[in-house]
């Protein structure tokens, strides 16, 4: 008996599972299949030749998609003084310590990144327990942990689409892009940026082949395998 519905076997006819396509067909083909009536959010699924038990080959960066992630960004900043001033002035959604470590601490995750300064960063580190389970602890590798004056630069990233993406312990990458809603355009622009970040973040330990397979998949939606060579060489227009 299928696992699955007839809207997906549906959508699973509309393209040939055995077939790697090319990133703009693959744009457009991503469209076609994602059946659901709301805007499901657009991932591209990567497998990486590393093994992230070790230390050099550690995956790790973020990436700033030119045409957004399709949704708002609840930002939290730990911050105290002229941080947190000017994180209020940037427009971040929260900004706190005590109380919000506190907050935190009673349950309240109503936030979707955080940012902190290194000043307070002996109080956050209080909540790695939470946080990084959750992959919301402030971080320096994804640029989340910054100095006071950065942090207008860093809320005004994450309100245009900055996106962070770190290799799990299976060597995959699953990274959202946008939209179901976005142009094939919009989601080739995206996907173009994932992919230069993701080469520029290869690590030194890796050996062989460092892309082995890139799907471009949408929620509740069947998953488009990309040719591996066209995708790894995408670069964002100019």
């Amino acid at each position: 008996m299928s696992r699955h519905g007839k809207k997906y076997l549906n959508a699973m006819k509309l393209f040939d599972r055995a077939t790697y396509y090319g990133p703009n067909e693959a744009a457009e083909l991503i469209k076609k299949v994602s059946y659901p009536k709301f805007d499901g959010t657009l991932e591209v699924h990567v497998k990486l030749g590393v093994d992230p038990r070790h230390a050099d080959q550690q995956v790790r960066s973020t990436v700033l998609l030119p045409a957004g992630l399709g949704k708002q960004v609840r930002i939290l900043v730990f911050a105290e003084g002229d941080g947190a001033r000017l994180a209020e002035q940037a427009g971040a959604d929260y900004v706190g310590l005590d109380d919000m470590i506190a907050k935190i601490q009673g349950g309240w995750l109503e936030f979707d990144m955080t940012i902190a300064t290194p000043q307070v960063m002996g109080k956050v580190g209080r909540l790695g327990r939470i946080l990084g389970t959750r992959g919301l602890m402030p971080n320096p590798k994804a640029g989340t942990i910054v100095q006071p004056d950065d942090l207008p630069r860093v809320i005004k990233e994450a309100r245009l689409g900055r996106v962070e993406f770190k290799v799990d312990k299976t060597g995959n990458l699953h990274v959202p892009i946008g939209k179901v809603s976005f142009t094939s355009q919009q989601i080739l622009e995206n996907l173009s940026a994932l992919m230069e970040a993701v080469n520029r973040a290869k690590p030194t330990g890796a050996k062989g082949i460092y892309i082995r397979r890139v799907t471009l998949t949408s929620t509740m939606a069947p998953g488009i395998r990309l040719d591996v060579a066209q995708a790894s060489v995408l670069r964002p227009s100019a």
